[in-house]
């Protein structure tokens, strides 16, 4: 199988995630991690909290803010990263901040990091050679346009605010759909506030110790 260039780095759990044939595979899910680095994310990622599986939740793919890209979990296994639509999709997961660490905050719901180019880059990259591996992938959405809970503020539980709400408005949705051959499934309803985008790193990113899978 001709996989795309990602750095094999499985999550201790694999082998309990379910098998699924390739061509069950119909839809990527975009995700930023809202954590601030990817060793946390990895931190996170290997999490048990389903005590009957012995799983977690995480992505499949994970692209730092260099645009090296990580496999955390095989294509063939369901990974849990959006409710409902798990079987049937992949999740890819970019580095960024997003509302990090006041996720939940009404204060604090504006995500101010912009993607750099080499994440987006990598991103087409992955999308495209994965369309070549998978038939039947036709769709792609954001986290935010699957999962359209709400759920009480933390700051105050008379207001709501989004459950999730990434990749974001500072997702570059128009360059990367130019790129590859996917229908966006949106989420239309929502309109984003102008945000002013933060500066991001240019130079590559110094990568944590990455253990190699067998």
């Amino acid at each position: 199988m001709d996989l795309p260039a990602a750095e094999a780095w499985h999550l201790p759990y694999v082998d309990q995630l379910g098998i699924r044939e390739l061509d069950a595979i119909s839809l990527v899910v975009i995700h930023c991690t809202e954590l601030p680095d990817l060793a946390t994310a990895r931190e996170y990622g290997e999490k048990v909290l389903y005590v009957d599986t012995g799983t977690g939740n995480s992505g499949h793919f994970y692209i730092d803010r260099n645009g090296r890209v990580y496999e955390f979990v095989p294509i063939t296994r369901v990974a849990h990263h959006t409710r409902g639509y798990n079987p049937q999709s992949i999740g890819i997961e970019l580095i960024n901040k997003g509302r990090y660490p006041n996720w939940m905050d009404s204060r604090s719901q504006l995500m101010t990091e912009a993607y750099t180019e080499a994440q987006i880059n990598a991103l087409s990259a992955l999308l495209s050679r994965l369309q070549q591996t998978l038939p039947n992938l036709k769709q792609i959405a954001g986290h935010e346009d699957l999962d359209q809970a709400e759920v009480p503020a933390s700051d105050d539980p008379t207001v709501k605010v989004w459950r999730k709400r990434d990749p974001g408005p500072l997702f570059p949705w128009a360059k990367v759909l130019a790129d590859v051959n996917l229908q966006r499934i949106e989420r239309a309803s929502v309109i984003w506030p102008p945000v002013t985008p933060s500066v991001t790193p240019s130079l590559p990113v110094t990568d944590p110790a990455v253990p190699k899978s067998d």
